[in-house]
């Protein structure tokens, strides 16, 4: 009797299309956008018992915490959860709150007496101080707290929220975006991204997202190309920016792939890696010296190893997720106008080009 295969299935999203996809994932965000605030805190928690998980950094000016512990050759293969949040530097305090409230729920590196544990929380930052009008404003422990108390397995929330709250994109406002895809072999692939770069995710040329001819099936059908008259509005306006003082203004755009597939520390740094050929693929340019561009990768191994073919396979599509989540966060940001306070004034692509989204 001779095996029979499956019939052939084009990749598709996921029930959500977003993170959430990956069975035991949740996801939940913090969001501070009142008068002099602009930033946020977004938790992605693991199943019980961890994910295997590994990270690559990229751009030239990280923020991070405990992600040395994800190189192979160290002993810990397992995470609690991942933080992504905004505030640089001084945002990474958020990370308490999310350590202490793992440790309320005794989840933890377990250290051979009950109850005690050591969470591990890798976690990386994007820079957006002052963009809500107050420099000393970026998240704190009760952010992060506030945060995994809000996680859950519903459809991520996107755009302005979370670590994508002050965040911006070349001209464009940034924020969360996330994409899924479900494979041939049955294993779910995805991303979530906080879209925050000093490049552009868009083309001036035709004023299209870089990445919108990634999208699966009608996934980004009703994206159109701009009308010349807001291409030339969106030229003018950019053409009327006050010029450089010589240094661009600090990003990172930071993120978040997860399969169901098992695989180990080391294919786990593989497909961060890979991953960043996602943000080649929607940012333009990318991985600067502004930039503290960095991707986590975490597997909950709810389904087999993937022969060498395989992981090919699926580290590719973590990267054409990491691209379409770049698109999803473009489109589901709103404008943002701090400037009276003293912050920034962000208009949205939506905003800027309202005849592209005309069939939706």
């Amino acid at each position: 009797m001779t095996e029979q295969r499956p019939p052939f299935t084009s990749p598709r999203p996921g029930p959500t299309n977003s993170l959430v996809d990956v069975a035991g994932l949740r996801v939940g965000h913090c969001t501070r956008d009142e008068p002099g605030w602009l930033t946020g805190v977004t938790v992605v928690l693991a199943p019980q018992g961890g994910a295997v998980a590994g990270v690559d950094v990229r751009g030239g000016g990280p923020g991070t915490r405990e992600t040395d512990l994800l190189d192979p050759r160290n002993l810990v293969d397992r995470v609690d959860a991942i933080v992504l949040g905004g505030g640089s530097a001084p945002g990474l305090a958020a990370v308490d709150g999310v350590v202490d409230a793992l440790l309320d729920d005794g989840i933890g590196w377990p250290m051979g007496e009950p109850g005690h544990v050591v969470p591990i929380v890798p976690s990386a930052i994007l820079f957006d101080l002052g963009r809500g009008g107050t420099w000393r404003h970026h998240p704190r422990a009760e952010d992060g707290r506030a945060a995994y108390a809000g996680a859950s397995t519903s459809a991520v929330a996107q755009g302005c929220v979370g670590a994508g709250t002050g965040a911006k994109a070349g001209g464009f406002k940034g924020g969360i975006g996330s994409a899924s895809v479900v494979l041939e072999s049955g294993t779910t692939v995805a991303a979530l991204v906080a879209l925050n770069a000093v490049g552009s995710a868009v083309d001036p040329a035709t004023g299209l997202p870089y990445a919108v001819g990634l999208g699966l099936g009608d996934e980004l059908a009703h994206v159109g190309r701009p009308s010349a008259a807001e291409l030339d509005a969106a030229r003018a306006r950019a053409e009327a920016l006050p010029a450089s003082s010589g240094r661009p203004g600090l990003a990172t755009t930071i993120g978040v792939i997860a399969t169901d597939a098992t695989l180990t520390k080391a294919q786990c740094q593989k497909a961060s890696g890979i991953g960043h050929d996602g943000f080649a693929r929607a940012l333009k340019p990318v991985h600067t010296l502004f930039d503290g561009d960095t991707l986590f990768t975490l597997a909950t191994g709810e389904r087999p190893a993937p022969d060498p073919v395989e992981q090919t396979l699926l580290m590719e599509a973590g990267a054409d997720c990491v691209a379409r989540a770049i698109v999803q966060a473009l489109l589901a940001a709103t404008s943002v106008d701090r400037s009276a306070a003293g912050g920034v004034a962000l208009r949205s692509w939506s905003d800027a080009f309202p005849s592209a989204l005309g069939s939706r």
